[in-house]
Order: C-alpha cells, then structure tokens, then sequence
C-alpha cells in the first residue's frame, strides 16, 4: 500500500492531509485565507513531523494541479516539488475539478445517469468548470466558461447536471432548466484527493518533478498596482 502527502492550494482554502492505505490520517485546513504563502509552510511542517513521529515513509507528494487561483497553484505545486526533491518522492497531479467531485459521490443522492459540473470562480459569469459522469469519465473537457442559458443546455436537456464549487450558485439563475441542480458547500480539499491520487500512484500516473507545471487554463495577466496618493 501507500502514504501520500496531499496539499490543495487551487482557492482561498489552503489544505494538507496525509493518506496511508487509502485511509486520511492526518488533516488541516485554513479557510481564512487566501494565505498560503503564510500558512502552507506550517502546515506541511506539521503533517511531516507527524509521519516522521510515527515512523511513516512517504510514497509520494499528490498536488492539486489546477485550474484555480494561479498564485495558490503556483505556491502549492513548488511546496510540493521542493518535498519530492528533498525526500526522493515521487509527484502525482491530481485535476482540481476531478477531485471537488469525490465528496459529491460520497456525500450526495445523485441519481445514475447525472452529470457533474464542478466550477471554480473566475470572474464575473465565468467560471472554470468541467462536466463528469459518476465514473469521473470527462463528458466535456474542462474550459473557461463564460456561461449563459445556452452553456450546458445540450446536457440538460437530456438528464439531471450537478453544479458545485464557488463559482456554481452565480450561475443557477442564468443557467435557469430544470434538470439543473445546484449543491452547496463543496471545496477542493486535500482530504478528499485519496482515492484519486493512490488510483494515479497505482497506474503509475506521476509527473516529472523537474517540469512539471500546474494547469492554469488561462495565461495570468498581471494587474497595474493601484497609485498609493
């Protein structure tokens, strides 16, 4: 089996949880921020001197590759590859929409033939969302949405779609079909990247530490300061 040091970064929440033998053995969150230059550090500290305590040799370092915030993707991912350099680890990468899936179809009564959209804020009616079937099959390939009743009318039309995330209940009243069905509360967590990440460890699903780079689906474009006077 295995024990993998999973840390979330993609949004304001900054996340780190250690699996061992597809059980969550060790978790922290920090919903205050976006802190995660402040805060990851810490709690990467904490998970470390927790298997190290416990006699625990690491496996592999999953990452939540994106997309998200690109800061925290980018913070994240250099954590991540830092340890697997330190520690001879390997490196997974793990779709941040694929994982705000896991505790929909842990948690919720969805019915067999639902869709899953997770989404992810961006600005204004846009969103980074994806569309899933309950065996995490990609329907539709994630994308920047900028959405409208037309956006996912093809699947509603057809059968129930879930929509999660923190970009999912701007768009409710816009999207407006019945089959559409928002749930609330969802976030990418490291907790919840355990059975994605040991699946990829199995496969042999790893990155090259050397090159890898987070998904950011959009090109970060930086902003003027605003004038201090």
């Amino acid at each position: 089996m295995s024990c993998i040091l999973h840390i979330e970064t993609s949004t304001s929440v900054c996340s780190v949880a250690v699996s061992e033998d597809s059980h969550v053995i060790f978790q922290q969150e920090d919903h205050s921020g976006p802190n995660h230059a402040e805060r990851l550090g810490s709690m990467v500290d904490e998970a470390l001197s927790f298997t190290d305590n416990h006699a625990i040799p690491f496996d592999a370092v999953a990452v939540s590759c994106g997309p998200g915030s690109y800061t925290g993707l980018r913070i994240g991912v250099s954590m991540a590859k830092g340890i697997c350099y330190g520690r001879n680890l390997k490196l997974i990468a793990v779709p941040t929409l694929e994982l705000m899936c896991v505790p929909v179809l842990l948690r919720e009564m969805v019915e067999d033939n639902a869709l899953l959209c997770p989404m992810i804020d961006a600005r204004r009616m846009e969103v980074y969302a994806g569309i899933y079937d309950r065996a995490l099959h990609e329907v539709r390939p994630v994308s920047a949405d900028v959405v409208s009743e037309e956006t996912y009318k093809q699947w509603l039309d057809e059968r129930p779609v879930y929509f999660f995330g923190n970009g999912a209940a701007k768009c409710m009243e816009t999207i407006n079909h019945p089959n559409a069905h928002l749930i609330e509360g969802i976030e990418p967590l490291a907790k919840w990247m355990q059975p994605l990440a040991e699946r990829r460890l199995l496969n042999e699903q790893t990155e090259d530490v050397a090159y890898f780079e987070p998904f950011y689906l959009k090109d970060y474009v930086a902003k003027m300061p605003k004038k201090l006077i």
